[in-house]
């Protein structure tokens, strides 16, 4: 099974809740996830192994609001295909809260780097009452209506280690 690319999706909420939704998409020509979702068993089995994959990932980082680290913990994992059964994708919901405050709140994360085996794409989607002052997260970014960051990664690109989104909340 060969990863083909990513997608991150961070909702802000103006409590310091931040959901995160992420989707890996695989070509997988042996078909080996039909194989696994075909059998309820297989199927807890590789979720569970997922899960616990992934939970290991993030608890290797330290993510930090505001100075203070938080935890990011997998609330839900799924398998499922886009169009075909060769075009398996798995999905995961995230789930970490800090506290924010009035004015300017720091989201900072240290992970190890790495270079990227496919292209994938980071979406941060920030409250209304939110304004994105200073972005560091190593690749080239877009910030749109203030409140909404945007920044894709490609293929060979070696990840900082380190990200940083500074935001004002009113």
């Amino acid at each position: 099974m060969k990863p083909t690319f990513g997608h991150g999706l961070f909702i802000v909420c103006s409590d310091g809740t931040i959901n995160q939704h992420v989707t890996f998409e695989y070509i997988d020509e042996e078909l080996e996830y039909l194989n696994i979702v075909s059998d309820k068993e297989k199927l807890m089995n590789e979720l569970e192994k997922l899960r616990k994959n992934m939970q290991s990932f993030l608890d290797e980082e330290i993510v930090k609001i505001n100075g203070r680290r938080v935890y990011p913990k997998i609330r839900h994992v799924d398998i499922g295909f886009n169009g075909s059964f060769e075009r398996p994708y798995v999905e995961f919901f995230i789930v970490f809260k800090g506290k924010f405050k009035k004015g300017l709140n720091i989201y900072e994360d240290m992970y190890e780097k790495e270079e990227t085996t496919y292209d994938y794409v980071v979406r941060w989607v920030f409250p209304e009452n939110t304004k994105i002052v200073d972005v560091d997260v190593g690749f080239e970014y877009e910030v749109v209506d203030n409140r909404i960051l945007i920044f894709r990664v490609f293929t060979g690109s070696v990840t900082p280690g380190y990200e940083k989104i500074s935001f004002y909340l009113s």
